[in-house]
């Protein structure tokens, strides 16, 4: 058994590394297990500062973690790099801003509170490890979303250019009832010189008409991709009611490709906002909708709710006798969205589902 003084020297040789990730360079801080400040460096965003890094740490002592903030985004690349090296990476969030307005702000500063973050306990999160099909399905679902974005503001900006087209043009347009057959229409438009408004608003419309058909062709194009890496990614999560390609992309974006870091099913509806809120105060006992977590996973769960709300005979019957309870829609609906975060922590996060993800 140590003694006291083994303890101490255990805990000072042990450090934690705090990173502050920018786009060029990282800025990091060693603190020890008893929170001293032992060191600080600055590395540029290469392989080769990533590989300083680690030799930096371990040259402060034995490196009990990496707490790094935004592993998703500018820190990603130096994640990926020390959990392959084999480290403990931990994520850790913004920074406290009132902390931030009484201590100031340097990147040093922020990288000391990542440190002290995971010291405390307070940041103990595993990041995506975003090396696996999961990554992939990203890239492309960031692809379509802008797509389908853009190919959104493309129909209203034609639609808007129609109503405001000379009479000789806009008349017949009208009579074009189906979107289609607009399109290709004013896709196929013959302007010649721009010398007339009736020229230059032909010129326009056939721009923007090809533009949606250019990004309609690009979006089912993802879609085939989307679908293939959904299914074998988790072909039972696509087969289940309600829940096709595009949801289960969500849903897998959100629990990553490693869905051991998801411990338990009550994780997973905390990541997605659809646990209850404590909400008391004195002699009232209460909970509120849970207005955090992933937005975009939280309204894929909508969808499958209110699809399963019109065509499945378990769902109608659960809200007929919740109804009849005296629950409200939203509060039915909160209930439906827990149901089926525990049928997904079925599909994705336990044995089956994490030897799919590592296909």
């Amino acid at each position: 058994m140590l003694g006291s003084t083994d303890v101490s020297d255990a805990t000072t040789s042990t450090v934690i590394i705090g990173v502050d990730p920018h786009k060029l360079v990282h800025a990091a801080v060693a603190i020890t297990g008893l929170g001293a400040r032992v060191g600080e460096t600055t590395i540029p965003v290469s392989a080769k500062g990533y590989r300083d890094l680690e030799a930096w740490a371990r040259s402060m002592g034995t490196v009990r973690a990496f707490a790094i903030e935004g592993t998703g985004s500018y820190g990603a690349g130096l994640s990926r790099f020390l959990c392959e090296q084999g480290h403990t990476v931990l994520e850790v969030g913004r920074p406290n801003r009132q902390l931030r307005h009484q201590h100031g702000k340097t990147d040093h500063l922020d990288a000391e509170g990542a440190a002290r973050a995971v010291l405390s306990g307070q940041a103990a999160a595993l990041p995506k490890s975003a090396t696996h099909t999961v990554e992939m399905i990203r890239h492309l679902k960031v692809a379509r979303d802008t797509a389908v974005k853009a190919r959104t503001q493309a129909m209203l900006t034609l639609k808007a250019l129609i109503v405001s087209a000379p009479a000789a043009l806009r008349e017949p347009l009208d009579r074009l009832t189906t979107k289609m057959t607009l399109v290709r229409h004013l896709a196929a438009l013959r302007p010649g010189p721009i010398s007339t408004t009736t020229a230059s608003a032909k010129t326009s419309l056939r721009a923007l008409a090809r533009r949606w058909l250019a990004l309609d062709e690009e979006i089912k194009a993802h879609d085939v991709h989307l679908e293939h890496l959904t299914r074998q990614c988790a072909p039972t999560l696509v087969e289940a009611h309600g829940i096709k390609a595009n949801t289960a992309a969500e849903l897998l974006l959100l629990v990553g490709d490693n869905p051991e870091r998801i411990h338990a099913e009550a994780a997973l509806a905390k990541l997605c906002g659809v646990c209850p809120v404590p909400a008391s105060s004195g002699k009232t006992n209460r909970y509120r909708l849970n207005r955090g977590g992933h937005r975009q996973a939280n309204a894929a769960l909508y969808r499958v709710v209110i699809v399963r709300m019109r065509t499945h005979q378990p769902t109608l019957d659960y809200v007929k006798r919740r109804t009849a309870e005296g629950k409200g829609k939203p509060e039915i609906i909160r209930c439906l969205k827990r149901f089926v975060v525990r049928e997904i922590f079925g599909h994705l996060c336990r044995t089956p589902a994490t030897a799919n993800l590592s296909a």
